[in-house]
């Protein structure tokens, strides 16, 4: 039995100073996306930690979703990737 190693780093340092490592994503088979979720997914790739296109691989996301995710956590935070508050902070 072989392991793949991951190209990219093992962890990342976030700027809170904790530290975030591909254990701490959610698993590939996620289908109940929640923001703190999502969230992670953003930081991942924001920090370096994976490139945007794992991250759609790994998920099955497409690649404006992810846009979509990382401009709202980038202009609102956390809040705003919640499902219930998408509206509210939609841009018109």
């Amino acid at each position: 039995m072989y392991i793949k190693k991951a190209s990219g780093p093992v962890f990342v340092t976030l700027p809170d100073g904790n530290v975030m490592s591909r254990a701490d994503l959610p698993p590939p088979d996620t289908t109940r996306w929640v923001a703190s979720r999502k969230v992670r997914v953003v930081q991942a790739v924001e920090y370096g930690l994976l490139s945007e296109q794992e991250a759609c691989d790994a998920w099955g996301l497409s690649p404006e979703e992810l846009c979509a995710w990382r401009k709202r956590a980038k202009s609102f935070g956390e809040k705003a990737l919640k499902t219930t508050a998408t509206q509210k902070y939609r841009q018109p």
